[in-house]
């Protein structure tokens, strides 16, 4: 059975080493890394290489729920690439490219079976957003 595959994504007006270095390193990531205001991300690991692993605990504010977001990188090219495969067996690829004004990031994730579709788009979306806003203003 095939799954599903989501794509997402943006354009951030910056250059590719900031955009690369705001999406990739961990005290960057628990500023950007939530869908909603009630949620954030109070830990961050993140070995970036092929073959390396990253972690990243998403909390509720209120403290009732928690959980850790995780993969192995199979893929990482520097300011072009990162591929992972989530703990699940999902995969994720997300591909930076530089436009005129400013840098486009394309993201596409294997659909869990637990959500809709749509409701996981916008989640997803929604924290590329928050990484946007975050990169564009920081």
């Amino acid at each position: 059975m095939s799954k599903t595959v989501i794509q997402i994504g943006t354009k951030v007006g910056s250059t590719l080493e900031k955009v690369w270095q705001y999406y990739t390193m961990a005290e960057h990531v628990v500023n950007w890394n939530h869908a909603s205001d009630d949620w954030y991300t109070p830990e961050a690991e993140n070995d970036l290489k092929t073959g390396g692993y990253f972690t990243y605990k998403m909390a509720a504010k209120d403290g009732s729920f928690n959980f850790n977001f995780a993969g192995i990188y199979t893929l990482v090219e520097p300011l072009k690439t990162i591929a992972y495969t989530l703990g699940d067996g999902r995969k994720v690829t997300i591909v930076f490219s530089e436009a005129e004004d400013g840098i486009v990031i394309d993201q596409s994730f294997e659909a869990e079976a637990v959500h809709d579709v749509e409701m996981q788009q916008q989640g997803w979306q929604a924290i590329l957003d928050n990484f946007k806003q975050y990169t564009e203003t920081h």
